[in-house]
């Protein structure tokens, strides 16, 4: 009985074994003003943004490789994967947000204040290794870019991709919003961009439509199913997880229950319509490659730069390969913005070092930095494709550490109250966590093999 009364006492009346202090991105917490009259509209903007910002990791080059080899080899039969990754995103960004609204912790201070000390630990390093990963991917894209269009050698261009830091600390000292805004007019460009490459590739708009229905042949072919659990497991980037369930704390609504569940309401609004940006940019990939690619029998274009150099014989036009390379610059620095900001969420948060905001962005970025430069310098151009290869990797064997706490905590009434996941939710959310945890077993296993 007295074992059970202390553990009760060492657990805590909200269901945290600790209970941190230290607010989540402390300069940013609950800097924006949330309006307490007025119409639903003049509420939802003010809790848009940080969707945005999540939803730039779903665009990132990591996922551009997996998007054009799936578009030239299949055409568009992939394009259901597209969706249906989509949909998972949605709905575990969805719980991110809320256990950040409702707990006023993010994913990070969560685990430190549930698990012990050793497993806090080794949770951390899994994450940071996951955060260089994913800082790998975006620097290399943005090099990629920077070497086609200006035909700077890549290793130039990703020490030239160091100076995002200083953006960040220029951007924030102005308001969490600039850095929103900034990240919405990048988001802006790659579709822009990419509106134009689909107009000039004039894509069969019914196969389109029929690639959105999922089809049996996917699991038929062994070729065609590693590239789909390549796209799945490119598309949910563990980093977001931990960076939504941050800045959503940005804003400054309500703490009561009805204030809690309005700005999870409009929180996941705001998620959920920037994540449809992020579909349309994901499939815009995708079929330009297969109404390019695919119908002119060019069914091996995996490579990037294979892609901005076929683009425009095929086309007709250098239009094509230009706004092709604009917009992966834009979508690499703009991950590199969100993906260093992670980077500090998940340092303050599981293991409470606080830092110079500049020296934990600086450090942030040098670690990615640095092993690209050296593979760079060794291997060229070839070297920093397979780098970016081995990033997905690395990512896919992270995101399990990421999903399954995310899930358990939301699920728990001690810790979210009334907002814990309804019975049906649970189900949902437990066999996406599931299938994305087999498939990245799976994609992990055929690429170590290959």
């Amino acid at each position: 009985m007295n074992e059970t009364i202390q553990e009760k006492a060492r657990i805590g009346i909200h269901g945290w074994k600790r209970n941190g202090s230290q607010p989540s991105l402390p300069e940013a917490h609950r800097s924006m003003r949330v309006p307490s009259t007025g119409s639903w509209l003049r509420k939802f903007l003010a809790f848009a943004g940080p969707g945005y910002m999540v939803a730039v990791g779903y665009m990132d080059p990591g996922n551009w490789a997996t998007d054009i080899e799936g578009g030239s080899r299949f055409g568009y039969t992939l394009l259901s994967v597209i969706l249906i990754s989509n949909l998972m995103a949605v709905l575990l960004q969805s719980l991110s947000g809320k256990l950040g609204i409702v707990t006023g912790k993010d994913l990070a201070q969560a685990c430190r204040d549930h698990y012990s000390k050793p497993v806090v630990i080794g949770l951390w390093i899994l994450c940071e290794l996951a955060i260089v990963a994913t800082d790998l991917a975006e620097v290399i894209g943005a090099a990629i870019a920077l070497n086609l269009l200006f035909g700077l050698p890549i290793i130039y261009g990703v020490m030239i991709t160091a100076v995002d830091v200083l953006l960040i600390l220029l951007l924030q000292n102005k308001g969490f919003r600039s850095l929103e805004i900034f990240v919405v007019v990048l988001i802006a460009t790659i579709g822009l961009c990419f509106a134009i490459d689909l107009f000039l590739a004039k894509p069969d708009l019914a196969q389109v439509a029929r690639g959105y229905v999922p089809s049996a042949e996917i699991l038929r072919q062994p070729e065609m199913l590693y590239i789909a659990i390549g796209i799945l497991g490119a598309t949910v980037m563990p980093h977001n997880l931990y960076l939504h369930s941050s800045i959503v704390q940005t804003r400054k609504y309500k703490q009561t229950p009805a204030g809690k569940r309005q700005a999870i309401k409009y929180a996941t609004w705001d998620s959920t319509i920037a994540l449809t940006f992020a579909l349309f940019i994901n499939s815009a990939i995708l079929i330009v490659s297969a109404a390019t690619f695919h119908s002119a029998g060019l069914t091996q274009i995996a490579d990037i730069s294979d892609a901005y150099h076929m683009l425009t014989p095929i086309v007709g036009t250098t239009l094509a390969s230009v706004m092709f390379a604009v917009a992966l610059l834009a979508s690499g620095q703009n991950s590199t913005l969100t993906g260093t900001l992670a980077g500090q969420i998940v340092m303050e948060g599981f293991v409470n070092i606080r830092l110079a905001p500049w020296l934990r962005r600086l450090i942030t970025r040098l670690i990615a930095i640095i092993p690209a430069v050296i593979v760079t310098a060794i291997y060229g151009e070839r070297g920093t494709q397979d780098l970016l290869i081995f990033s997905q990797v690395v990512l896919s064997l992270q995101l399990p550490f990421a999903v399954v706490p995310l899930v358990k905590f939301t699920s728990s009434k001690a810790k979210m109250g009334e907002f814990a996941n309804k019975l049906w939710l649970n189900i949902l959310a437990w066999l996406i966590a599931g299938i994305i945890i087999v498939l990245n077993v799976y994609l992990l296993a055929q690429t170590i093999a290959s």
